[in-house]
């Protein structure tokens, strides 16, 4: 109860933040347009486009086309432009509480929208046929087969996103990724390919029943970091949230906001994809159905 009154409290401290940080920055809210970027999020929209193209027009008539794939895809992509190109990217360089937003995005929305689409496929056939076929040697080569065999498992998956988020989440490195442009990109790097690999373990290499643990545990770490960052007495990134009282918060609000985001609604998204398939598990113990096909 005492943390529903806090988050309460907060929002409503962040909503008249806000407001009052609309009139003081009225013409300040601009598009990110960096082209390390920009120019990937372009080419896999293009690769993927090409390459649906070319497999539906091989679909025979009758047989189902991959259309749901085709929109969690352009879902995903599209939601990972909203929190690496809008507004909320620079609002993130600004304020800990967005940047802790599109952390969120990238890692729990845009993520598993993505491995749901399975768009190597897709990719792979917007390329031209040697290509194809180069492609195709290489990711069947033994050496390149057992190391995703590894990294995707869900144990290892699991891990190796913890230490991810817990890592970049070290003051150090999280007020460094604020004023290197190198060490920003690699840590959207780290932590989009790491949520990548672990949707892939949850929702096509685990078993249901496993899956739900993994996601069970990821909420719970998650969660634990976010009250640590949130109920700390003291402001620990100190450059991440220097720009706070130009917004009309001071830098301890803004972590709180920012460790409560975490805490809740990014815990809740976990917590419900770990239901969904405890759920599915349960009932399809009967039959044996295990995977999320």
């Amino acid at each position: 109860m005492r943390t529903l009154i806090a988050l309460a409290l907060t929002i409503t401290t962040a909503g008249t933040a806000f407001a009052h940080g609309a009139e003081a920055h009225p013409a300040s809210y601009s598009w990110t347009f960096d082209p390390w970027v920009v120019i990937p999020l372009c080419t896999l929209a293009a690769m993927f486009a090409i390459g649906a193209c070319r497999l539906l027009c091989r679909v025979s008539p009758g047989r189902p086309k991959p259309l749901l794939r085709i929109v969690c895809y352009f879902a995903g992509l599209l939601t990972l432009t909203v929190a690496l190109v809008s507004p909320i990217h620079w609002l993130g360089e600004h304020l800990f509480t967005f940047h802790m937003v599109e952390h969120e995005i990238v890692m729990a929305i845009a993520a598993p929208l993505l491995v749901l689409s399975r768009p190597a496929a897709m990719c792979v056939w917007s390329l031209p046929r040697f290509a194809r076929r180069w492609t195709a040697q290489a990711f069947n080569a033994s050496p390149v087969r057992g190391l995703w065999s590894r990294f995707s498992g869900g144990v290892t998956a699991t891990v190796v996103h913890a230490v991810a988020i817990w890592t970049w989440h070290v003051p150090m490195l999280l007020d460094v990724s604020v004023t290197n442009i190198a060490m920003h990109r690699l840590q959207h790097l780290s932590f989009f390919i790491t949520a990548l690999i672990f949707w892939w373990a949850v929702i096509w290499r685990s078993e249901r029943g496993a899956a739900s643990w993994h996601l069970f545990v990821t909420m719970m770490h998650t969660s634990i970091l976010g009250a640590l960052i949130a109920l700390s007495p003291r402001v620990l990134y100190v450059a991440q949230t220097a720009s706070a009282p130009e917004w009309g918060l001071t830098p301890l609000e803004d972590q709180q906001m920012a460790g409560m985001l975490m805490w809740i609604p990014a815990g809740t998204v976990y917590a419900g994809a770990a239901i969904f398939l405890m759920s599915m598990w349960i009932r399809d113990s009967g039959r044996g159905g295990a995977k999320l096909v």
